[in-house]
């Protein structure tokens, strides 16, 4: 629903945009980016994720602490010549925390925002998730204008601390 104020068109939204969940970021070599942001930066591998349909082999790391926290994934491709070329560009894709992820995908789509293959599924982190594509089409003509968008459904704890 479309409402005007002062002559500028906003939306009214029903769902928030709660925080930024992760950072993605790419590499041909992440033992590269382990250097860095571990041995350089100091921050602590959680966890890994490998997704030959995907194309992935990440770590996730984090920094912060609980609904605070953010990750860093830092991400190789499996096979370098296939896609989806996670490590294309460096700065992969940034994650949005969203209170109500059903519900935003539904109003989003109605508003003719386009999203990648996949629809929503679970994520290396486990939360769901799907993504926003970096280009529009002509069915779908709203995108994110060349970042690649996750939207990552917030837990209970998340919703609480920053709802």
């Amino acid at each position: 629903m479309r409402k005007k104020d002062k002559g500028v068109k906003t939306l009214s939204r029903p769902f928030k945009v709660l925080g930024i969940q992760q950072i993605a970021i790419g590499g041909e070599d992440k033992s590269k980016l382990a250097k860095f942001w571990i041995d350089i930066m100091g921050l602590a591998k959680v966890s890994s994720f490998r997704s030959e349909k995907e194309n992935v082999d990440e770590d996730i790391l984090s920094m912060g602490k609980g609904v605070n926290a953010v990750e860093i994934d830092i991400m190789q491709p499996i096979d370098a010549t296939k896609s989806p070329k996670v490590h294309e560009p460096k700065l992969n894709h940034i994650g949005l925390w969203i209170d109500d992820l059903a519900l935003a995908v539904s109003w989003l789509t109605e508003q003719g925002v386009r999203f990648t293959p996949g629809g929503i599924r679970k994520g290396a982190a486990g939360y769901d998730v799907c993504f926003i594509h970096p280009k529009g089409n002509e069915e779908f003509p709203l995108c994110s204008e060349g970042v690649l968008v996750e939207l990552v459904q917030a837990p209970d704890d998340v919703k609480a601390a920053l709802g």
